[in-house]
């Protein structure tokens, strides 16, 4: 039997008149890969702040049967990690300057450094590049304790986690299996809700018409004509009395039937986007952007030299690099923008029909804290405020939400408004750099949707690869300080990548067979003692036979 690892019970947090957290029991045992999803705001990282002992709760009691360590979500690494380790996850030394890829390294390196019996990460793969978040992948499976992992990576919560924690309204729905079996019972679960819902409707509208039909018969019934005889209208009296008593008790039967019908509630769905986003102006060439660097610097160290790239009208670029290999800084240099010791010698040449916005890391700058999360969304909108209020509510900013105050809101949430404000505002070319990071899974699926849909030019940088693969059309690489394009999705660039190693193997085999072919060529024109021709001609004709089948491989392969 697992060995139970921790153990919390009737777990409460509350936050002004808010209850975040209502738990009333969490089992943890060793070996477990937990899925810990929720919207933002939910409380996913009060919940791991409250299994580590670092906030109380307000009621309840955690018991922990072993230690912890914990992958932050942000801020600096406490102290230094293992040496091997920190070489294993390419961690730096601490210093000033560090970019957030470098600082999350730092971080996870510190946790695993720990070896403990239990390790609760908090969006590990932030800032991460596609390399560092498959060496996390790799780290994360073979770990030997137990894990509870926040994320928004669903490649990663599908191949980690065989449990799957659901933190809504306060309280944790437990489901069995990873994150893709998770959307599929949710989905079976909404199906029936829905179905329910419609046979609750159906038989509310048959009662009702029922109810009405026998009040409708009840004030049918005749009385008796004035000109009738006395025993005649008695008899027509008792007659018409039976008749609206029966009817009337008939009316009342249905009415409490009505009154007793079990309440359904109808299924939660995401408004439908009926507009297309980023349409507004039209930019009348093929063309949005142009970028030709001789050389793009910060302080001595060359990030970018000599590249050119287009980004060609409506299309849906992904720009991709290791972490540290200029991604944001090239973004900034897109946008015009300037820093401290950046030094870019070349040119941008903007079409005059485009319309720039961005998103970047200072995201929140933009918006006004004083002001409600509507007013903000409205200050730069081109569509009506019924449209703006679906677009919030697909990112997850819905109901009364949407009338607080920018300053109440938390990071996912401001983010999210960042994002709406783009999306709704006057522009036709997004520049959008890690839109993914502080989202909650649920949002990620919805801003993948509606950027699928975008009517106007896209360029984004994401390490989430499924994000980039469902969205973006075409991938500018930028490696060893070149940006090369792809007219591809991600995936069709991995196969070419994959098709191109193995031509280059398929050359190499082919270029040492034609060495040991000629060695053994001359071997058998000049024998050497020990030799034995018959063996030697025969090792020939072998090593022959590979070649012209590996020249025929790399013929069919071009």
């Amino acid at each position: 039997m697992a060995k139970l690892i921790l153990e919390a019970d009737r777990i409460r947090k509350t936050y002004g008149d808010r209850t975040v957290l209502d738990i009333d029991q969490i089992r943890i045992y060793d070996g477990e890969r937990i899925a810990l999803i929720g919207e933002n705001g939910a409380g996913k990282s009060t919940l791991l702040s409250i299994l580590a002992g670092e906030t109380e709760p307000d009621e309840g009691i955690v018991r922990r049967r072993g230690g912890l360590a914990v992958i932050h979500q942000s801020g600096q690494a406490r102290r230094d990690g293992s040496a091997q380790m920190a070489a294993q996850f390419r961690a730096p030394e601490s210093r000033e300057g560090l970019s957030g890829g470098e600082m999350t390294r730092r971080r996870i390196s510190e946790a695993l450094s720990a070896g403990t019996p239990l390790l609760l990460a908090d969006e590990p793969t932030t800032d991460l590049d596609a390399g560092g978040v498959q060496r996390l992948r790799e780290m994360l499976a073979s770990y030997h304790g137990a894990l509870v992992l926040v994320s928004h990576d669903r490649d990663l919560l599908d191949a980690l986690c065989s449990r799957v924690w659901h933190l809504e309204d306060g309280r944790i729905t437990d489901f069995p299996g990873s994150y893709a079996d998770y959307r599929e019972e949710l989905k079976r679960r909404r199906d029936f809700q829905q179905f329910e819902y419609d046979r609750y409707r159906s038989e509310q509208a048959r009662l009702k018409a029922l109810a009405q039909q026998k009040a409708e018969w009840a004030a049918s019934v005749k009385k008796a004509p004035k000109r009738m005889g006395n025993s005649e209208a008695r008899l027509h009296t008792h007659e018409y009395t039976n008749s609206v008593l029966h009817l009337s008790a008939a009316k009342k039967t249905v009415e409490d039937r009505l009154s007793r019908l079990e309440k359904k509630e109808r299924p939660r769905d995401l408004p439908s986007i009926r507009m297309t986003l980023g349409a507004g102006h039209a930019i009348e060439s093929k063309t949005a952007l142009t970028a030709q660097i001789g050389s793009l610097r910060i302080g001595e160290r060359t990030l970018i030299s000599d590249s050119r790239f287009v980004l060609p009208t409506k299309s849906k670029t992904a720009l991709l690099g290791e972490n540290g290999s200029g991604k944001s800084t090239l973004m900034r240099v897109l946008r015009g923008q300037t820093a401290e010791q950046l030094h870019f010698a070349g040119d941008v040449r903007v079409n005059p029909g485009v319309r720039m916005g961005w998103f970047d890391q200072d995201h929140a700058q933009a918006l006004s804290f004083d002001d409600t999360a509507l007013e903000n969304a409205m200050f730069s909108s081109i569509l009506p405020e019924s449209e703006v209020r679906t677009v919030l509510a697909r990112l997850g900013l819905r109901g009364d939400s949407v009338f607080k105050p920018v300053r109440v809101l938390s990071g996912g949430e401001r983010a999210k408004l960042a994002l709406a404000r783009l999306l709704v505002s006057d522009v036709n070319l997004l520049l959008l750099d890690e839109p993914t990071n502080h989202l909650d899974v649920f949002t990620m699926e919805a801003l993948e949707e509606l950027l699928k849909g975008y009517g106007g030019t896209l360029l984004f940088v994401s390490h989430d690869r499924r994000f980039v693969s469902s969205v973006a059309g075409r991938v500018l690489s930028l490696d060893n300080g070149k940006v090369t394009a792809f007219e591809g999705t991600l995936s069709q660039m991995n196969e070419s990548l994959n098709r191109d190693r193995s031509l280059d193997a398929l050359k190499l085999q082919i270029t040492t067979l034609q060495m040991r072919l000629s060695l053994l060529a001359a071997r058998i024109s000049a024998p050497q003692k020990g030799d034995r021709p018959e063996m030697l001609n025969a090792e020939y004709e072998a090593l022959s036979e590979e070649l012209r089948s590996a020249q025929q491989k790399l013929r069919k392969e071009k």
